[in-house]
């Protein structure tokens, strides 16, 4: 959808809610968001409107009620006005929050790290059932992963799945992700991890200085759950914080270690985050083979960079 489209179609969606005219609206362009995202203002409100293709309406119920969640336990997030669809259009309004993205904040990149650390402790603390990115049922906050053939949808069919997809004939293999010494050793690692111990919990599942916002106060607020699942904890949310690591430097070194001291974990005490950082990169390129082959080639180059830190 072109730009003047895309404007267009937020301030009829915003205008309707809010039942005013609309003054003015741009379009938020350039900080990786996935939606289509724009800034509307009538008279006497000032709102973002997310948009996004009809299919992903349960996708805003589910960060709707994340942030609720999380508003309840003291960590501050944008407020949802209602979320809804129009003219087959996903939409979702939120407040309009006032300060700098946590990419061009002025605040010490160290100190947004470190208040990330305390909040994500926080969110692993909300009550979820299940395990998985689809919240099935908001009243008992209960979470669910799609089955799909080799794979029942619990942790342990998920791991089971990646671990049967290690054969002779693997298309990793054929892509250049693994070798197959290697894949004997990521089977061990894999199989290890079965007789492991796990807590479930929430995670934001893309904790970054673009999800943050910093106002004048300082105050750090956390935005975008649109990926966020029950995983294992801490766990979940740390390897996506090292993926970030791995691919763009960002978090650097110092600010990795200031959002595990926000957390409270020390870097020794993150045992089992190799094998789950893999786990996760083999999984997801698994899922673009099936699913979307114009990632495949971003999705392996990850993988292989995990494969070499890891395995080397």
């Amino acid at each position: 959808m072109m730009e003047d489209a895309v404007i267009s179609q937020a301030e009829r969606i915003a205008g309707n809610f809010l039942q005013e005219q609309v003054k003015s609206a741009y379009q938020i362009i350039g900080k990786g968001f996935v939606n289509q995202v724009c800034v509307v203002e009538t008279e006497s409100s000032k709102v973002v409107v997310r948009m996004n293709h009809t299919d992903t309406y349960p996708s805003y119920v589910k960060e709707k009620w994340c942030m609720e969640q999380a508003a309840a336990i003291g960590i501050p997030g944008p407020e949802v006005l209602t979320i809804g669809i129009a003219d087959e259009t996903a939409y979702m309004i939120q407040a309009f929050v006032e300060g700098d993205n946590g990419l061009d904040s002025t605040v010490l990149k160290s100190d947004i790290w470190r208040q990330l650390g305390k909040y994500t402790k926080l969110i692993h603390s909300i009550p979820v059932k299940g395990f998985g990115e689809n919240l099935i049922d908001p009243v008992q906050g209960e979470f669910r992963s799609p089955s799909h053939a080799g794979s029942d949808g619990s942790w342990l069919g998920y791991v089971q799945y990646n671990i049967n997809s290690l054969t002779e004939n693997d298309r990793l293999i054929g892509l250049g992700v693994i070798t197959t010494v290697q894949s004997q050793r990521v089977r061990k690692r894999f199989e290890n991890l079965k007789e492991k111990t796990f807590r479930f919990g929430l995670i934001h599942g893309d904790l970054s200085l673009k999800n943050a916002m910093v106002n004048r106060t300082g105050q750090v607020i956390l935005l975008d759950w649109g990926n966020a699942e029950v995983r294992t904890v801490p766990h979940g949310d740390i390897i996506s914080v090292m993926q970030g690591q791995i691919q763009d430097g960002n978090p650097n070194k110092e600010d990795f270690k200031a959002f595990l001291d926000g957390y409270g974990i020390r870097e020794e005490d993150t045992v089992d985050m190799n094998s789950l950082l893999l786990l996760k990169a083999l999984d997801n390129l698994r899922w673009a083979i099936d699913q979307s082959q114009d990632r495949i080639e971003s999705y392996a180059a990850f993988a292989k960079q995990v494969v070499d830190i890891i395995m080397e």
